[in-house]
Order: structure tokens, then C-alpha cells, then sequence
């Protein structure tokens, strides 16, 4: 079938015309690659494969036509994809990364998280040989050219784990690529290959994105291998959320660097699907706003639910790859946690957005500033951080030694202090707090009840001596106190910011309380950490 057989310009159908078919033996492999992929055409049905059956098409001088003014919105906006499309797709690449995997093959694929291993296509590698010959499997993404001399970035994901990188460019060369360096607490990973002259993808500003903002999702997921027309894939969505929290990158790192991931997603109803991920997601200006990462779905494909990494924190991380082989985590020193309506009430804040000071690292540089505990982040340098993941990722924008202002509010009045950032280590735990899971247990009228404990009752709940102070030892499920992440083992220090030392002065103290009142809790754990928990009385 030639173009214009393709594209419908053929006009009106000649019953005198000879038919072009495939012949079978081509016809059975096309066969086989749609349903061995999955992939269906849509809008086919039944009696478009019968033998004779032939559409018959109306004259386009027959058409009644739309009016074009009421349509002209729409076609600029489809020539806004047109023309996304062609700029974009040149610097876009595809990746064929090989995976080395010896005997332990599971252990090896455990360095990939889980939620990202099914953006990898693996056919087995090798010759599969005995169990302790070197083997390996073939994985792929997506990745865009960022300089002219060969510098691309992709998802740390796509490339963390490989011994070789391919990169296929659109012209259908092929160079072998070095791994600059990658990060994998933000999924960002930067890779070079020998070359000039390239084409590239402007950066945009992440931070100016809006929900509801058009945006294109552009990847190079060449299923089936090299030259498959599979090799470009562009669709087109909107901003669907910013700010999403995922618990993909944390969940799969070493325990030291955990608490360093950064997860502040563009979601987007833009299809992704596997192969995609590292491609980028740009605006109708063609600037890339983000870096595709990750989907939500019961089915390992798209199901209407995209995210993108923001590529300000990408091209932070760029930078610092470039310069230091490695990223330099700027330090604030604190734990946080993002507050809840109750802390809004308690704190009298003007709204339930901001980020409660759980904790201060001794000596750092939030505690040097005058921070403390109770305290509730709501700004950096004048912009509105709302959840604990805007508060990492605008510190992790700036540079260890960088100067912030920030904004928080103590005793109901807003306050601002200069900190000088510090330098995070990975032996630093400056962790994002998570509530406890609440177990099972009955208490008082929010759901715990306190006691005094003996030393050889604290040494069971995980104590070395008897702990100073009030010990919750149970707690009613789905109880006020559950719901707020408290759990057994927990030592009251604090009620209303009022010291207690023992389990009736917590019951005076919560008993003082109106229904409906905030009762401000500072815990403490078994290791010493403490914690600030805020719940509501019953009313």
C-alpha cells in the first residue's frame, strides 16, 4: 500500500482496481505482532477483513464542511502538537542498556525498584549457561540531548544498573555511551556520548507549571528492537497535579540514603508507558518541564495516571553531576513532616499547608537559626512550600553554604531566619517523619491508655531501663490517637507544651481539655527520637 493508500487521498474506489494485498507469509508475522504486543488498531471490526467487502467513499466535493472559524482553536492547537512533535523527536534517543546478572539474577534485579522494573523490557541475555557464568539482560528507556556535544539525561532506573549503554539516535546511528554519573535518591541519571552537532531540548521552568497546562509526552521506547516503527511515541495530556508524593524512589534505597529521596511529581493524564520513562515531558513551547517517570496501574501500563520528575530538581542535579561527579545534598538539619488539620488548628495557622518541625539535628543548621520543635516551615526565600516534599525539593535546588530565608510561624505569629545550609551525609537521617501503623489495643477518650511502667515492664516494650516519663502501652484502632500514628512504646514528655512525668498528669491534663480541642503531644521512642503529634479531642 503506497502513501496516498494510507492516508486517504486516494478520493473514490475503482471496482476495476487491482487490490493490493500482503502476501501471507507477511501477513501472518503482522498477525502475530499485534497479538503477541497487545496491540490492537483501533476502530477495525469484522467486515473490514472480508474478502470483497469494500467501503464505499463519499466524494470529498460532497462533504459539507465545518464552519473553519468555529474549528480554528482546535487546529491551532493541533498544530501546536504538529509542530512539538517535529522539534522534539530529533533530540529524543532510545537507550539499550545490558544488565549483568550472575547467579544471584534476583539479587541483581532487586538494584532496579520494583516500581520502575517493568519499565524495562527483559528478554534473557547471554546463553544462559551454568549458574556461575556471567549473564546478562537487556533493558531500555528513553533519554533527551541536552547539549550539542552528547551530554543526556534519563531516569537513574534506566541506566543505574548497566555495564553497557547504546544509544540510538533518530537518524538511526548508534554510539556507545558512558554514564556520567546518576542519582539515585531523585531518579536522575546523566549520560555522554562522542558526538557533535547534535540537536537539544531547551530547558523550561518546573516551578511555573500549573494544573491543567497542555503538556507532551514524548519517548523512544523501540519495542522490538532496533528500526521497529515503534521507535517514537508522542501524546499529549495536561498537568493533572503538582507536588505528588509517591514512596516509589525511598522505598527500594539503602537505609543510609532513604531518607534523602525526593519525590515531587507532575502528574499527567499524558499516556506513559514502559519504555517511555526518561523521555521528556515538554510544554506547548517545546521547553522540557519534566522528565517521564513512573505510572499508577494494577496492569504494568498505562492507566490514566503519568508522573513526571520536575526539571528543576533535574537540572540541579545535572549541574552538580557535571561539576562533582557526584550530588552535594544541601543540609536545613530538621525532620518534618507535612502538617495536618489538626496541626493547622493547634498552630493557628492560616491554612493547612505547610510543614511541622518534628525535630533539629543538634549543632546544624536549622537549630543554629533558632528553629525548634512545634515550629511550621510555610516559605523558602518568599515561595510557599505546602507539603514536606516542596520543602525538599527547594532546598535540594540550592547549594551546601547557600543562604535561605525561612518562613515559619510559632505561637500563631509568622517569623523569618537566614540559614546557611550544611552538607548531608549519608550517615545524616534528616528523614522525612511517617506515621507509625497504629495496633491494636482500647484506652481512653483518644483511644490510648498510659501508664507508669516498672523497669522489667520497660525492658519487654523495648526499653533498656525504665523510661522518665508516661508510657502508652495500648491504643484503640481507628481511635483518635491511632489515627494520628500513635503506637505502644511512646513516652509522653509533653502535653500542651506543659512537661508531665507521670501518666496522671497526662490524665489532668487531657481531662482540662474542651471537646473538640487540640492536645499537642511531644513522644518520645524507645531510641530517643521524639515526635510531635497533634489530636484532636473527641467532641
Amino acid at each position: 500500500m503506497d502513501a496516498s493508500d494510507r492516508d486517504g487521498t486516494t478520493g473514490t474506489h475503482t471496482e476495476g482496481k487491482e487490490e493490493r494485498r500482503l502476501p501471507r507469509g507477511i501477513a501472518a508475522a503482522v498477525a502475530g505482532l499485534a497479538l503477541a504486543s497487545g496491540i490492537w488498531w483501533a476502530g477495525a471490526s469484522a467486515a473490514d477483513t472480508i474478502e470483497g467487502a469494500t467501503p464505499q467513499l463519499q466524494d470529498r466535493s460532497e462533504v459539507a464542511g465545518l464552519d473553519a472559524a468555529a474549528v480554528a482553536p482546535a487546529r491551532d492547537l493541533s498544530d501546536a502538537f504538529v509542530n512539538i512533535a517535529a522539534a522534539t523527536t530529533p533530540a529524543v534517543v532510545r537507550l539499550e542498556v545490558e544488565v549483568p546478572v550472575t547467579a544471584g539474577r534476583q539479587e541483581q534485579m532487586r538494584e532496579i525498584p520494583e516500581p520502575f522494573r517493568r519499565f524495562f523490557e527483559m528478554p534473557p541475555g547471554g546463553g544462559g549457561g551454568a549458574p556461575d557464568m556471567p549473564d546478562f539482560r537487556l533493558g531500555g528507556g528513553s533519554g533527551f540531548i541536552v547539549s550539542p556535544d552528547g551530554l543526556i539525561l534519563t531516569n537513574a532506573h534506566v541506566v543505574g544498573a548497566a555495564s553497557q549503554i547504546t544509544v540510538h539516535l533518530q537518524d538511526r546511528r548508534r554510539f556507545q555511551a558512558e554514564l556520567v554519573g546518576s542519582d539515585p535518591t531523585t531518579d536522575v541519571a546523566l549520560v555522554r556520548i562522542d558526538a557533535s552537532g547534535l540537536p537539544t531540548l531547551p530547558l523550561g521552568n518546573s516551578d511555573d507549571v500549573r494544573v491543567g497546562d497542555w503538556v507532551v509526552a514524548v519517548g523512544n521506547p523501540g519495542l522490538g528492537g532496533a528500526g521497529s516503527q515503534l521507535d517514537y511515541t508522542v501524546t499529549a495530556g495536561i498537568i493533572s497535579a503538582i507536588g505528588r508524593p509517591l514512596g516509589l524512589i525511598g522505598q527500594e534505597l539503602p537505609e543510609e540514603i532513604a531518607p534523602y529521596a525526593i519525590e515531587n511529581f507532575l502528574q499527567t493524564d499524558a499516556v506513559i508507558n514502559p519504555g517511555n520513562s526518561g523521555g521528556p515531558m515538554v510544554d506547548l513551547n517545546g521547553r522540557v518541564v519534566g522528565i517521564n517517570s513512573a505510572i499508577a496501574s494494577r496492569s504494568g501500563y498505562y492507566q490514566g495516571y503519568g508522573f513526571a520528575l520536575p526539571i528543576n530538581l533535574a537540572h540541579r542535579v545535572m549541574e552538580d553531576l557535571l561539576e562533582f561527579g557526584v550530588v552535594r545534598r544541601p543540609l536545613l538539619g530538621v525532620r518534618i513532616e507535612s502538617i495536618t488539620p489538626e496541626d493547622a488548628a493547634y498552630y493557628r495557622l492560616p491554612s493547612i499547608a505547610g510543614i511541622l518541625v518534628q525535630g533539629v539535628e543538634p549543632g546544624g543548621p536549622a537549630e543554629e537559626a533558632g528553629l525548634e520543635p512545634g515550629d511550621v516551615i510555610v516559605a523558602v526565600d518568599g515561595v510557599q512550600v505546602a507539603t514536606a516534599g516542596d520543602l525538599q525539593q527547594r532546598i535540594a535546588q540550592s547549594r551546601p553554604g547557600a543562604e535561605v530565608d525561612i518562613t515559619y510561624y510559632r505561637d500563631g505569629e509568622p517569623e523569618t531566619t537566614e540559614i546557611e545550609l550544611g552538607q548531608a551525609s549519608l550517615e545524616r537521617s534528616a528523614a522525612v517523619a511517617e506515621a507509625p501503623a497504629a495496633p491494636e489495643a482500647v484506652g481512653s477518650s483518644l483511644g490510648m491508655r498510659v501508664e507508669d511502667l516498672d523497669a522489667a515492664t520497660a525492658r519487654r516494650m523495648g526499653f533498656e531501663s525504665a523510661p522518665d516519663g508516661p508510657v502508652i502501652v495500648e491504643v484503640q484502632p481507628l481511635g483518635p490517637a491511632a489515627r494520628r500514628g500513635i503506637r505502644p512504646g511512646m513516652v509522653i514528655a509533653r502535653v500542651n507544651e506543659r512537661p508531665v512525668e507521670t501518666a496522671e498528669d497526662v490524665r489532668r491534663a487531657l481531662e482540662a481539655m474542651e471537646p473538640g480541642g487540640i492536645a499537642s503531644l511531644l513522644v518520645r521512642f524507645p531510641d530517643g527520637t521524639t515526635r510531635i503529634v497533634n489530636v484532636r479531642m473527641p467532641r
